[in-house]
């Protein structure tokens, strides 16, 4: 091969973004703070989708209610938090919702030529957190996503707005955001997925990516 001639890449732009992973913004609603003893209550996945001109874009937003687990810790003031009530709700047993919202993320992955997901969340090892102990209750056998990586906004938002709360950093971003429809794991996740967008597309107008012809991981 002539070394001048670039090398053709099969992989998506957003594959090739990052890394062959595929970014899917995820939110939980719980019971508590430990993934191992609280119940798992909301869980929400926005999968995001890049345009011919490398900009990142919200996509698709799957979102489940779910009863907690036999034996699950619930504190009072985790409630008082999110304003679940868990007795006037339609939810499904984890076994259901797992699975499906995992076969719907590894339909996207798939997609997007990616290899496997990487979660993005606002303090995102607390969701990858619940998201595991999750998996591992129903002895899912193909989680899509990374063990251990994840994309954090809280981090990202520290960086590009000096602040990390999601509520303020969405002011500063000047995306719109409502209190009252805060912590329901759908509408967290979508505007952390709009942040997470907006901090990777402002990166790439300064300068800071251009998409590498021929080189692979």
């Amino acid at each position: 091969m002539n070394p001048a001639e670039p090398v053709s890449n099969p992989k998506s732009l957003l594959a090739r973004r990052f890394r062959g992973f595929l970014p899917v913004v995820v939110d939980v609603e719980t019971g508590g703070f430990n993934a191992d003893t609280d119940a798992l209550l909301e869980i929400a996945a926005v999968t995001l989708r890049m345009d011919e001109n490398g900009i990142l874009h919200r996509d698709q937003t799957f979102d489940y209610h779910v009863d907690p687990f036999e034996g699950a810790n619930i504190e009072q003031s985790a409630l008082d938090f999110t304003g679940i009530d868990i007795d006037n709700r339609e939810a499904i047993p984890e076994l259901m919702a797992i699975p499906e919202l995992f076969k719907s993320i590894r339909r996207a992955v798939k997609d997007n030529g990616c290899t496997r997901a990487v979660v993005v969340g606002h303090n995102a090892h607390f969701d990858l957190g619940f998201v595991n102990a999750a998996a591992n209750r129903c002895d899912a056998k193909r989680n899509p996503f990374h063990p251990f990586s994840c994309f954090d906004t809280a981090t990202l938002s520290g960086l590009a707005f000096g602040h990390t709360v999601l509520a303020k950093t969405c002011q500063l971003a000047g995306i719109e955001f409502s209190n009252s429809a805060a912590h329901s794991a759908a509408y967290d996740a979508e505007k952390t997925a709009d942040l997470f967008c907006m901090i990777v597309n402002r990166w790439q107008e300064l300068g800071g990516w251009e998409f590498p012809e021929g080189i692979e991981d």
